[in-house]
């Protein structure tokens, strides 16, 4: 699929393309870790501690919680009951502004009821009136006593019996005879005379409080020096988180810039180890991938994309890691290599991606999982469709996992944090940018995934519908070949699907003289046709030409070049030999040059290109047998293949032997059922069916 090419090249020099590749991927890697030198525990309270045991390495202090501490200041102070103070005066002047307005107009509804009114204000001063915002404050904090401070004596009071301003006035018209005339006093704005007198003791209230909070204790305990304040596993509760950060509190007190160079140097050694050990893996099982530089690329980028991403979500916002696609790592691997490579890769990327996550066992595990889920889902990558198979698979397996891993801490079978759910879905969702990403990449670093390969193959493809149109002869070939071809690589450990496209265009180029190809011809041969000075040649240049017609026709549907080298290579620097030999024969005086009469090239550089050139040759050739019989076909498979590897077309390329001798096996029993012997039937005694008619 992705891998185009393998070609003979020293070994040193792709030991040394990859410790570059390698150590470039790496450095990037660790430039964008998060740098913080801060002493950092990763866990959660009710689960087990992820992490070794944790022992104290000095005497320190355990400190509560902010969050405990501020809960108990706010329990204590809703027992508070707050000082609020009688202002006497305020009283006093607005009972005297209501005697100036009656004694100024003696007729006035005001001046008829002033006793009444007078007792009534009278009443409501000493009881106290509060200000409406004091009053919804206390309220608010469910306070139910407050102590009110009148003349230096103190004494309580249910907050359900203080009058607030807004309620205040209509206090005033509990008497009897002040509501028959409400609307009359109400229009000598009676209210003016209602004032707040109950006021908040702000001075003694904040003494008070900060004399009660003394009373919270920040400190719980001393922790000496070796003491053990969690093992690894153990479920981490609200005491022992309380010392774990009072203990990470004082680490990073005594940070220095000797701390955070232990932590480069450490995530260096981290990222650069699961490095090169995905570098050892290339170099011992797939030290092919180094032939095309691109693959090498294409795989350290997949791999450092996502712990960069991660690092970069760490450092600058607050968003959830788990909504990163890390599964398109594997997904996209498979599709351009195989299944062995994307579980490493994926493997690598995980393991590297968890120094920047902040919940490193978690995360491994939920990764790990809905990636190898993508691998196993896509199996046999046919068609698009399966991306959202693959897409559900990781995202039902992600959500699994992490389901069990919450179940064993919090024993509940309610899912918790709905929150990281909802992150791993939106992470199922964006996998599905695997299909524009898988098109980039085909662009891009000149991949051809499994899917193109089903597209092309697709006879409505204009290009074959050319061929079958133009050169039904060819195209009948051509998918004989490509069957023949197909049949031999699943026996090789070679790609059937590949070589079965590559094989359906090797022969394009014969569309622009069809008749000339004894396959299309339908008893008129052309070439008899030719100018009889120099035939042999002009017959060699329109054979030999359909190699560089076919690439032409490539060039121009955009076939990818993994599909044009088939066209290139199909015939290597073979020649047309039945005009060579004519043209030998007529000048036996002259020294002919082959070159008029020789293939372009060049020989086959792949496995699948081989299979393909002896699919050709011998599917043509069986062709002009005289008598199709097991003897005959296997003489001429062997006759045709042995020649072949004499002239030397499968030495540019990575086939065996062995392969080779299966390849003929395969192509002898093939065509023995293509062009089997048909039995001759017996004709009908039409006499012996008369007499019997007539009996």
């Amino acid at each position: 699929m992705g891998i185009l090419n393998y070609k003979k090249h020293p070994r040193w020099l792709s030991i040394v393309t990859s410790v570059i590749v390698a150590a470039i991927t790496t450095i990037a890697i660790v430039w964008v870790l998060p740098k913080k030198t801060e002493v950092n525990y990763s866990y959660d309270l009710g689960r087990p501690w992820a992490h070794g045991k944790l022992i104290a390495e000095f005497d320190f202090e355990v400190f509560k919680s902010l969050e405990v501490i501020e809960k108990e200041k706010h329990e204590l102070l809703k027992s508070y009951q707050p000082y609020f103070v009688i202002d006497t005066l305020v009283g006093k002047k607005a009972l005297a502004d209501f005697e100036h307005a009656v004694a100024s107009d003696t007729t006035s509804i005001l001046a008829k009821y002033s006793s009444i009114i007078e007792r009534r204000l009278h009443f409501l001063y000493e009881k106290g009136i509060m200000e409406d915002a004091d009053y919804d404050k206390i309220i608010l904090d469910s306070t139910s006593v407050i102590r009110v401070i009148k003349d230096k004596f103190e004494s309580q009071e249910e907050v359900a019996g203080i009058i607030p301003v807004k309620v205040a006035y209509n206090h005033l018209f509990d008497d009897e005879e002040l509501k028959e005339h409400f609307e009359q006093l109400n229009a000598s704005h009676l209210s003016y005379y209602v004032r707040a007198n109950l006021k908040d003791d702000v001075k003694r209230n904040t003494t008070e409080k900060e004399e009660l909070l003394k009373g919270v204790g920040e400190s719980v305990r001393d922790v000496k020096k070796n003491e053990l304040i969690i093992d690894q596993g153990q479920i981490v509760e609200e005491k022992q988180a309380w010392a774990i950060e009072s203990l990470k509190e004082q680490l990073n007190k005594k940070n220095d810039v000797k701390n955070a160079r232990y932590r480069n140097v450490g995530q260096l050694i981290f990222v650069g180890v699961f490095i090169l050990l995905f570098t050892c893996y290339l170099q011992i099982y797939r030290r092919k991938f180094f032939a095309k530089p691109l693959n090498i690329i294409m795989l350290y980028a997949l791999i450092a994309t996502f712990p960069i991403a991660i690092s970069l979500m760490v450092r600058y916002t607050t968003i959830n890691i788990y909504i990163l696609p890390l599964a398109l790592v594997p997904i996209i691997t498979q599709v351009f290599f195989d299944s062995r490579t994307a579980f490493n890769t994926l493997a690598t990327s995980v393991l590297v991606s968890a120094v920047a996550a902040n919940y490193q066992y978690d995360f491994i595990i939920v990764e790990m999982a809905g990636g190898m889920a993508a691998i196993y889902a896509l199996n046999d990558m046919s068609k698009r469709s399966q991306l959202i198979n693959a897409a559900f698979m990781a995202t039902l397996c992600s959500a699994l996992v992490y389901y069990g891993i919450t179940l064993i801490s919090s024993k509940t079978y309610t899912p918790q944090d709905m929150g990281m759910y909802a992150s791993l879905i939106t992470s199922g969702v964006l996998l599905f940018l695997a299909y524009p990403i898988m098109y980039i990449i085909e662009k891009v670093f000149n991949f051809t995934s499994n899917i193109t390969f089903f597209e092309l193959s697709d006879t409505n493809q204009e290009l074959l519908r050319m061929l079958s149109e133009k050169a039904p002869g060819t195209f009948a070939h051509s998918t004989t070949v490509g069957n023949l071809a197909a049949e031999v690589a699943s026996r090789i450990e070679g790609d059937a699907l590949l070589v079965r496209t590559g094989a359906l265009y090797h022969d394009i180029g014969k569309m622009v003289n069809a008749v000339f190809f004894t396959e299309n011809q339908v008893g008129v041969n052309p070439h008899d046709k030719l100018s009889e000075k120099d035939r042999e040649k002009e017959s060699a240049r329109i054979i030999v030409s359909h190699v560089t017609e076919g690439l032409r026709l490539a060039e121009k549907y955009n076939l990818p070049d993994v599909i044009t080298d088939f066209i290139r290579t199909h015939h290597g620097r073979g020649m047309a030999r039945f005009f060579y030999i004519q043209y030998k024969n007529k000048h036996p005086e002259e020294n002919v040059d082959p070159a008029p009469f020789s293939y372009p090239g060049p020989n086959p550089e792949t496995k699948e290109q081989a299979i393909l050139m002896m699919a050709d040759a011998v599917e043509a050739a069986t062709k002009s047998l005289d008598v199709y019989n097991d003897e005959t076909i296997s003489k001429r498979v062997n006759e045709l293949i042995d020649a072949q590897v004499k002239a030397g077309y499968f030495e540019e390329c990575p086939i065996t032997f062995r392969d080779i001798a299966v390849a003929k096996q395969v192509f002898a029993d093939k065509l023995k059922s293509i062009y089997h012997t048909r039995i001759t039937y017996p004709k009908l005694n039409e006499e012996g069916i008369a007499d019997k008619l007539e009996d």
